[in-house]
């Protein structure tokens, strides 16, 4: 039987819009958001203290707009892909409450009516109290993505570390769908991802990691307990950290 005991006692979750729906296909997948779900819920009940940053990949990217600047312009755009990240971020805080799980959705773009404004000290109260958090709304700012969002979080809210979820296991030197050839590295430093140019995170985000020190493990959340394992420090994934 794996242990899965916790390595880490407050954790950054980066969620993709990927993770709320089927490869492929926009929208929300009620089952693909409960399985995230079920595996958050097992976190908490081993006393982890967790938020999970929000994207919106399924329902609107900014950048989709890009090609038609004349008409929308491109913080129009990012405002609206943050507006998306609230959707799934209520989807999944409606699936981890039918889990029987007490969470608070926090937005930073105002709007009472549906969450909480971001607070970071009502935060971090709400994670001392074993609510899972989720943060939805990017950073407020347009020219952002949600993983320096992600990034920002985790620094504000003092994690020991920051997941990425995604859907391939880690990171690789080629996009591994279209390059069978390409190879998966288990550990990074900063300064070779900054360096390389490799596709982990934006620039900013490993920038705000690298200042603080904070560890990044990029993994893969579709295979059943994996949020589990890298909980647990499992070797999965690639971790970035300092060397």
């Amino acid at each position: 039987m794996e242990d899965l005991k916790p390595k880490y006692a407050r954790v950054i979750l980066k969620l993709s819009g990927e993770g709320f729906g089927h490869t492929g296909k926009s929208g929300i997948s009620i089952d693909e958001t409960l399985n995230v779900a079920r595996q958050a819920q097992r976190i908490v009940q081993r006393g982890v203290q967790l938020a999970i940053v929000v994207g919106a990949g399924n329902i609107l990217r900014g950048a989709q707009f890009s090609a038609g600047a004349e008409v929308i312009r491109e913080a129009t755009a990012h405002y609206m892909g943050m507006l998306a990240t609230v959707l799934n971020g209520l989807a999944l805080q409606d699936c981890l409450e039918h889990l029987k799980c007490e969470t608070r959705l926090q937005t930073a773009i105002r709007m009472e009516n549906v969450a909480e404004p971001y607070i970071r000290r009502r935060c971090i109260r709400h994670l001392e109290k074993g609510r899972i958090v989720i943060l939805a709304g990017g950073t407020g700012n347009p020219f952002v993505t949600t993983d320096t969002a992600a990034a920002l979080r985790a620094r504000e809210l003092e994690a020991n570390i920051l997941l990425k979820a995604t859907r391939v296991d880690g990171v690789y030197s080629d996009d591994p769908e279209q390059n069978p050839h390409a190879m998966r590295y288990e550990k990074l430093t900063y300064s070779q991802v900054l360096r390389d140019n490799l596709r982990v995170m934006d620039m900013s985000a490993i920038s705000l990691c690298r200042e603080a020190k904070l560890p990044i493990l990029v993994f893969n959340f579709k295979r059943e307990g994996n949020i589990e394992r890298a909980i647990a420090g499992h070797p999965i994934g690639t971790l970035v950290s300092e060397s």
